[in-house]
């Protein structure tokens, strides 16, 4: 398993091509490569939980710098009661 740390190196890695390629976009970087580029933050964290559970994976915005959370932060989507 590829851990957080192995993550982040392969997205500053890759960053160069994807402020060119996905500027401002949302990505999912797993296992070192880039899985999608998504407009919100809340859908590819729905991708990410769905293809990958708990992780590890690293959703960052293009060009934004690094956001720091807890580690007990775990997002959950909340289900549309519409």
């Amino acid at each position: 398993m590829v851990k957080l740390s192995e993550e982040i190196k392969a997205y500053e890695i890759m960053e160069s091509v994807l402020k060119a390629d996905h500027p401002g976009k949302w990505v999912i970087i797993h296992e070192k490569k880039l899985i999608g580029a998504y407009d919100e933050f809340e859908k590819a964290a729905d991708v990410a939980v769905q293809k990958f559970g708990s992780g590890p994976y690293l959703i960052r915005q293009v060009g934004s710098k690094p956001i720091m959370l807890p580690a007990s932060l775990l997002y959950r989507p909340v289900a549309n009661h519409a």
